[in-house]
């Protein structure tokens, strides 16, 4: 299954939104949403997963506090393999730390935003975040 964008987020609130936004923005689009690191590193690499570079999302959307695997140590997995070392990966988080930031940009991040508290804000965020890299962005995954 080809999907447009993997949602990679613990909170369900967060979660919820962010799938209502996109949604309600453009019903077409393909989106995958797991809760932890562990299964977006499944995603891309359980054994007997064939993933191709059809099949890869044109953007992951990942939060940097997850359980199990967090979002550097997802990066620092996807960066690490040639199939998947080239996909979009836009880490959206609450956490606006310098060594955050910093930690994720050196780990490969192609773009990080931090979640505006506000709703309109954040469902502003996400679907411009989504045209971008859904719409507009010419990914070398293509």
């Amino acid at each position: 299954m080809s999907i447009d964008i993997l949602l990679v987020e613990d909170s369900q609130d967060d979660a919820a939104l962010a799938l209502r936004a996109l949604k309600n923005d453009n019903p077409s689009l393909k989106v995958l949403h797991v809760k932890d690191g562990a299964e977006a590193v499944d995603y891309f690499f359980a054994p007997g997963r064939l993933i191709d570079s059809r099949g890869l999302p044109k953007v992951v959307i990942l939060d940097n506090k997850l359980p199990k695997l967090t979002g550097p140590e997802v990066l620092k997995i996807l960066r690490s393999d040639p199939l998947t070392v080239n996909v979009p990966v836009v880490v959206m988080t609450s956490s606006s730390q310098d060594s955050d930031v910093s930690e994720c940009y050196r780990l490969g991040a192609n773009s990080y935003l931090v979640k505006p508290i506000d709703f309109a804000d954040f469902r502003e965020m996400i679907t411009l975040c989504s045209r971008y890299w859904v719409s507009h962005n010419v990914s070398m995954t293509n």
